[in-house]
């Protein structure tokens, strides 16, 4: 017998030796020294910057905010005793406020932690039980702290510990026990993570590291529980059956003979299938560069995203982007509906590069008004992503199509519209402000702006979006983007950054509060939508902007709020635009209206090389430029 079959033996005889003596098994789920997007999902306020997860915002004002940070993979069932270990602070307490930070099971188990009254809840479906007050801890001290949390299957109790995580090493005692049988919830899939909850304070809940243990008991198999009663436990099982040697080692000498060839040659069609898929895989994605490397939800087959898209019949056809073609899929095996967008520049580096830009950026990306990518396809020549339907199309079309048509009764409500300025400023501010790497959109419009089942705004089409660290400076780039929503001194030097985000947010919320395209034709002349309503804000008629076809059923000073939050994001000069962040305060009313000048302020550029708008611009469709390089001066008269 050869060397490496002898050595495979060996190895195989100690793993099945190994596995008649021991049945518990001690595994790492998962280990977070710090954060990332990867495997967590973030729901509400909660956000990630810098590896750190906040469950909840500082604002400059008193406020209440909560958030949820939940690990996607549920416990495995198996799981038996477990042990998890997470810091975490809370920052700018006060006296006069609460807050709470909660480690959960499910809605089965949870352990409070209540800065204010420095003491912990355990709480569960059946049962509260409030802890004493600690006296060598102090929750809201805003130092950084470290929970271990220890269940014992045997002993069915849980142990709590605390420490200040400046002295790594867990307390030999717990801080409390509490007896409580999980074995009947393990029966359900179980998802374990962190809320946080503040009301009317500034507090900021923040979770640093967090890892999780496990012990998975593997059940005997019945042959070797037919003669133990039924009652005993599976550690009590395995020390009776050991006794008999004879019995085992006859079981072990038939098993080894019959498993032993049969599982070498399952391991070897095994190492040849996973050979020949990786040499599939790499000639699929050789034409994409060797910097391919996505972590997406699905990779889904060429054939049936055609057979879902009718061949991508123009039938099917519900939009364009910067990117491709959108197309209805309706896959039949399910029953599903998704949106698959197309790419129509495959054969040209520019296609690729978008194709990679939206796909890396997208996948990485959690938020509750984002559009949800499913999967994705490179086969045959194509290029194609795969997102969640929105039922209700783009905002655009919500907003003008009807009256573009001549008719139909529906309006969009003030409700929805005001929501979906907060919607958008919401994703915005997550997107600039509290991603790993800021992710610049490049092209936020109505028609990039799309409305699921409940009218709630989703941002879709990262095909020209842009990630950038958070403390480097722009660069100058291909100006891209749609007429109308661009910032002047974007279309001038080309350079991208988090305000020239914020002015075409703002020209979206002047579009949404007022039912005017940014550029509109009236007679031989063409309208700014900006410079319109700075007219009527000059002249104290600011509130005549509202669209007429709400005839007059809205919230005055929600209206006026919006008009002059939209003139603010959309001033000429980007030293005077507020960030995401400070709009979305406005809008919950945690900060104040921003002052609007009566006359909007104007600017003068000087460049290296004269352009004009035709050689700068397109609408939705980017061309090759040779811009050269600029120089940019604003001047502000």
């Amino acid at each position: 017998m050869s060397q490496p079959i002898i050595l495979f033996f060996f190895f195989f005889f100690s793993f099945f030796t190994l596995s008649l003596s021991h049945n518990n098994t001690t595994t790492t789920f998962f280990n977070f020294p710090s954060f990332t997007l990867r495997n967590i999902t973030l729901l509400g306020d909660s956000f990630l910057r810098n590896g750190v997860v906040g469950l909840t915002r500082a604002t400059p004002v008193p406020a209440s905010s909560s958030g949820t940070l939940l690990f996607n993979t549920p416990l495995p069932h198996t799981l038996s005793s477990f042990s998890t270990t997470f810091s975490f602070s809370f920052t700018n307490t006060t006296a006069a406020t609460s807050s709470t930070f909660t480690f959960f099971l499910n809605s089965s188990l949870s352990l409070l932690f209540m800065p204010h009254q420095n003491h912990l809840i355990f709480h569960s479906n059946s049962t509260q039980t409030t802890l004493p007050t600690l006296h060598n801890i102090d929750l809201a001290s805003g130092s950084l702290i470290t929970s271990w949390v220890d269940y014992s299957f045997d002993k069915k109790k849980f142990f709590v510990f605390l420490n200040y995580s400046t002295s790594s090493s867990k307390p030999k005692n717990p801080i409390f026990t509490v007896d409580f049988d999980l074995s009947e919830y393990f029966k359900e899939n179980l998802y374990v993570g962190f809320s946080g909850s503040t009301q009317g304070s500034t507090e900021l809940i923040q979770v640093m590291s967090w890892s999780f243990e496990f012990e998975t008991f593997q059940k005997p198999s019945s042959n070797l529980n037919s003669h133990n009663d039924s009652s005993r436990s599976p550690v009590s099982v395995v020390a009776v059956e050991a006794s008999n040697s004879t019995k085992v080692g006859k079981r072990f000498a038939i098993g080894v003979a019959i498993a032993g060839p049969a599982f070498f040659f399952v391991l070897l069609l095994v190492l040849v299938y996973v050979s020949f898929v990786k040499w599939r895989g790499v000639k699929k994605h050789k034409s994409m560069g060797t910097s391919f490397v996505v972590a997406c939800p699905k990779e889904f087959g060429y054939k049936e995203l055609k057979l879902a898209t009718k061949g991508f019949h123009v039938s099917r056809v519900i939009g364009n982007g910067s990117f491709g073609t959108v197309y209805k899929a309706l896959f039949e095996s399910s029953g599903a509906i998704a949106a698959v967008k197309r790419s129509r520049q495959y054969s040209h580096d520019e296609g690729k590069a978008e194709f990679l830009a939206e796909l890396s950026i997208i996948a990485g990306l959690r938020h509750k008004n984002l559009v949800q990518l499913q999967g994705w396809c490179v086969e045959k020549g194509e290029l194609l992503l795969v997102y969640e339907f929105m039922p209700n199309g783009s905002l655009d079309k919500m907003l003008y199509q009807e009256s573009e048509c001549g008719g139909g009764n529906s309006v969009l409500s003030w409700f929805h519209r005001f929501n979906i300025a907060v919607g958008l400023a919401s994703v915005l501010s997550y997107l600039h402000q509290e991603c790993e790497q800021r992710v610049i959109h490049r092209d936020i419009k109505t028609g990039n702006i799309l409305l699921d089942v409940n009218m709630n705004p989703r941002l879709g089409d990262f095909g020209l979006a842009k990630l950038m660290d958070h403390d480097k400076s722009p660069v100058s780039t291909l100006t891209a983007g749609t007429m109308g929503y661009l910032a002047p001194e974007y279309l001038q030097c080309g350079v991208a950054n988090e305000k020239t985000d914020v002015f075409s947010y703002g020209v979206v919320v002047l579009e949404v509060a007022c039912g005017r395209r940014p550029i509109e034709k009236e007679g031989q002349k063409m309208v700014n939508l900006v410079d319109w309503v700075w007219g009527l804000h000059s002249q104290g008629k600011i509130i005549e902007a509202a669209d007429k076809r709400l005839n007059g059923e809205f919230h005055e000073e929600e209206m006026r709020k919006l008009l002059l939050l939209g003139l603010s994001c959309a001033n000429p000069d980007s030293a005077q635009r507020p960030s995401m962040r400070r709009v979305l305060q406005i809008l919950n009313n945690e900060a104040v209206t921003l002052l609007v000048p009566k006359v909007k302020p104007t600017l003068t550029f000087t460049s290296g090389l004269p352009l004009t708008l035709d050689e700068i611009v397109s609408d939705a469709e980017e061309e090759d430029l040779n811009c050269g390089q600029f120089v940019c001066e604003i001047k502000i008269d």
